[in-house]
């Protein structure tokens, strides 16, 4: 990125330029990979003819000012439809911007379009698409992740330079593992929640995917902020980039809990985090053995909290206010119509779920069982970070798995095993490459950090990116 945006800065490509190479680029993949759901053309290109005219006067809005990017379809963007992938907003047209997505324009990025997702972001996989499946560009046979899997798939196959996506479980994280990108979860109320259409608004959030560490710090840097029409946004909000080329700490402690690297987890995809960690140690940190007992409850607290929350989220889609609507001749009968035709199965049975356990019968023995598991599982993470700086895992137990290979929704939802407590718990997580397995498939590997510390989670990640390449520091 920072070579665009030199070459920017000195006049010798445009970003109309730039911008047109990239809508070349999506037409030339979207038949296979369908990354997108909108590609906002004429849009993208006026934005770029903007941006060129503000660097011919020498005044740009930021030194990353005409470079595009893609946003996932489930955060709002003024004038263009924002879908959710969900037949039930097929023809929603926002009538203002997300917050990140007035950052992304004061910064002067184009919008190429918005990408993909499973039905309201319910999904491991972006199968649950209401339009189409997304298909992972390192083999069209396999998922590329969810839900922000048209966004993972488009910045790895070069659709575009970087993209949002969105992390309620995992679904940042995941995709960026499966698809071989660099995606960040960040600390909860580091980023602004204001026009993220929510599934569990306890646990989203918006974060960066891109091609390297770097460019996905840039992009936070963009982002993160503070925003008095987000209730949970934190006045810590703010990000300083801050990537050195700084020897390495010695000393540098990282936690490996055992629970991650058990039954379940791949061969090859355990060599490949032990190398990594191996490269780490080299380098000077300190490999502590820690124990996350609780990370077993995760997945179980996970869900009944966001079924619970997308329930009530989802209550809004009743076919009288916006989007889809379905007439008959009683208030009633339209509803369950509405409801019935608009949303696809795997949100369906998580609101039923949701509203089961939130129903007065189930509250106590579920919803409030739930929190309290949860409050134990943060109170465990943070006695982790008492001991050690950062905790690192593999991201996802398997590399991607094959298309239809997962109808089993307790299997799907397992893809999310390793990623769920860094949401319940509010702490940052960033996935990023670590090699290939057998089949020249991407292997992800997680770094945790405590709240609020994602500058040590970047520069870790930095230094492990340029180890594990073999070269000499640069940050992009």
């Amino acid at each position: 990125m920072r070579k665009l945006a030199q070459l920017l800065q000195q006049g010798e490509v445009s970003s109309t330029e730039i911008v047109q190479n990239y809508l070349d680029r999506i037409a030339q993949e979207e038949g296979r990979i369908n990354a997108f759901i909108t590609v906002d053309k004429e849009g993208a290109l006026a934005e770029a003819a903007a941006s060129d005219a503000r660097r011919k006067q020498g005044e740009p809005l930021s030194p990353w000012d005409g470079i595009p990017i893609a946003v996932k379809d489930n955060i709002c963007t003024l004038g263009v439809r924002t879908t959710c992938g969900s037949r039930m907003l097929e023809n929603y047209v926002p009538p203002f911007d997300a917050a990140v997505v007035t950052l992304l324009k004061r910064a002067g990025l184009p919008i190429l379009g918005k990408t993909n997702l499973d039905e309201f972001a319910m999904g491991s996989s972006t199968e649950y698409s209401a339009f189409k499946a997304v298909r992972n560009p390192h083999d069209e046979s396999r998922v590329p992740g969810g839900s922000s899997g048209g966004s993972a798939a488009a910045v790895a196959v070069g659709e575009a330079p970087w993209a949002l996506g969105t992390d309620t479980g995992g679904s940042i994280r995941q995709p960026a593992a499966f698809c071989g990108v660099v995606g960040l979860k960040p600390t909860y109320g580091r980023v602004s929640r204001y026009g993220l259409v929510a599934l569990a608004p306890s646990l989203d959030q918006i974060g960066p995917i891109a091609r390297n560490v770097g460019d996905a710090a840039v992009l936070f840097s963009l982002i993160a902020g503070p925003d008095s029409r987000d209730a949970t946004s934190s006045s810590q909000a703010s990000f300083r980039l801050q990537l050195e080329d700084e020897p390495f700490p010695k000393g540098l402690k990282i936690g490996v809990p055992e629970e991650y690297f058990g039954e379940g987890l791949s061969s090859e995809v355990r060599q490949a985090v032990e190398n990594a960690l191996s490269q780490l140690e080299a380098l000077g940190a300190v490999l502590v053995p820690i124990s996350l007992e609780t990370n077993v409850y995760a997945i179980d607290t996970y869900l009944t909290i966001a079924a619970a929350e997308a329930s009530s989220s989802l209550a809004r889609y009743d076919g009288v206010r916006y989007g889809m609507r379905v007439e008959a001749h009683d208030t009633n009968t339209m509803f369950e119509k509405t409801r019935g035709r608009g949303f696809g199965s795997e949100v369906k049975r998580r609101i039923m779920l949701g509203t089961y356990v939130l129903s007065a019968s189930h509250y106590e023995a579920y919803y409030e069982q739930a929190q309290r598991v949860r409050t134990l599982i943060n109170q465990e993470v943070q006695r982790a970070f008492e001991e050690v700086d950062l905790v690192i895992t593999p991201t996802t137990p398997t590399t991607a798995f094959r298309i239809g290979e997962k109808r089993n929704s307790l299997e799907m939802y397992l893809s999310d095993l390793y990623t769920a407590m860094a949401n319940l718990t509010g702490i940052p997580a960033l996935s990023m490459p670590c090699g290939l397995d057998s089949q020249g498939l991407p292997i992800g590997l997680q770094i945790m950090g405590s709240h609020f510390q994602e500058n040590v989670v970047f520069q870790v990640a930095y230094w492990l990116e340029n180890a594990l390449k073999g070269g000499s520091l640069s940050n992009g």
